[in-house]
């Protein structure tokens, strides 16, 4: 099957309900609903929102782990239900909680996950996995003494071993050090260069280091999905410094005709997304001139990822947003 020129990964209208239980606006009914979007050859797509946004249970319908309730999801054109064992072949997956048998040897369970996977010349898939991701000298290591990054990289291993097309990885740096994330991350950018990854994160600088396109999820819908590239190009954003700024300050920026959203940064720092036009750049000068805040400083920066975040999740907040996800161990979605 000729597979460049069609999406790798695709939902079209994908929804998953869980009986009494939500993750999306829709109460007690929905944890993802009516999700479409597609990602083509070559995209390091990132999958981004808050805990609880419906990440992992949009991984799991994509990789075929759960069935929707309805719509359908494709890997490499193949239907995740349908032809569930085509897709797969076409897959590699790694989950937020990484599936390893900590009694085996590094190469000792990537050899089992070959057979597994009916995979030829097994042994030197292992080698080229085990080089691919820097651990050919934790080769007969056990699993179960390896650190929290090591053992991330044995689960790349497995997901690469019979070398998809295609790669799902649900949060790959939850748990690990600064120093392990760096290496987790360069090494998915590495990876990822001859093939479609889709990774899930909470986290802003993953995906402004790693992708090159944002999907933004919150309360199991999607918000936003645009190219790094045009977030950061697209819109304005002002960054005021005050000496004295009072308890109204946060409501009176917010009432000035241009300013579209503010956010407190600091005590004495507010974020301003804005229109654009020097117009407003001066009335916002002028009222904090005028309030006796102490202008120290106004700047215009551009619009980022984290202005957007912010600005979507304000939109998406709703009276039930607390039992959104429910924290850890409550409700199917992450």
């Amino acid at each position: 099957m000729d597979t460049t020129s069609r999406p790798m990964i695709e939902a079209k209208q994908l929804t998953k309900r869980y009986g009494g239980v939500t993750a999306g606006r829709e109460l007690a009914e929905t944890a993802v609903s009516h999700l479409t979007f597609a990602c083509q050859p070559g995209e390091i797509v990132g999958l981004l929102g808050p805990n609880g946004a419906g990440k992992t249970t949009t991984m799991r319908l994509l990789t075929g782990y759960l069935p929707p309730s309805s719509g359908a999801a494709f890997i490499a054109g193949h239907h995740t239900v349908n032809a569930s064992l085509q897709a797969r072949q076409h897959l590699g997956y790694l989950p937020e909680t990484v599936p390893l048998y900590p009694e085996m040897s590094v190469a000792g369970y990537l050899h089992f996950i070959g057979k597994v996977r009916r995979l030829d010349d097994v042994w030197d898939r292992v080698d080229q996995v085990l080089e691919a991701v820097g651990l050919l000298d934790r080769a007969e290591s056990f699993i179960g003494k390896l650190s929290k990054g090591m053992r991330q990289r044995v689960g790349l291993a497995q997901a690469l071993l019979h070398n998809p097309d295609v790669l799902i990885l649900d949060e790959p740096t939850i748990g690990l050090d600064p120093a392990q994330i760096v290496e987790i991350r360069q090494l998915i950018a590495s990876v990822g260069r001859q093939r479609t990854v889709l990774l899930s994160t909470h986290i802003l600088a993953e995906v402004e280091q790693v992708c090159s396109r944002v999907i933004l999820l919150m309360n199991g819908r999607i918000q936003a999905d645009l190219p790094l590239s045009q977030i950061k190009q697209g819109g304005n954003q002002l960054t005021i410094q005050l000496a004295n700024p009072s308890a109204q300050t946060h409501e009176i920026l917010q009432g000035i005709a241009g300013v579209t959203a503010v956010y407190p940064d600091t005590p004495n720092q507010f974020l301003l997304s804005f229109d654009g036009r020097d117009e407003t750049r001066q009335l916002v000068a002028e009222t904090a001139v005028s309030q006796n805040w102490g202008l120290l400083e106004l700047k215009t920066n551009p619009h980022s990822l984290e202005t957007l975040f912010l600005e979507k999740l304000k939109e998406a907040q709703t009276p039930t947003l607390s039992l959104v996800g429910g924290g850890p161990g409550r409700g199917p979605n992450a």
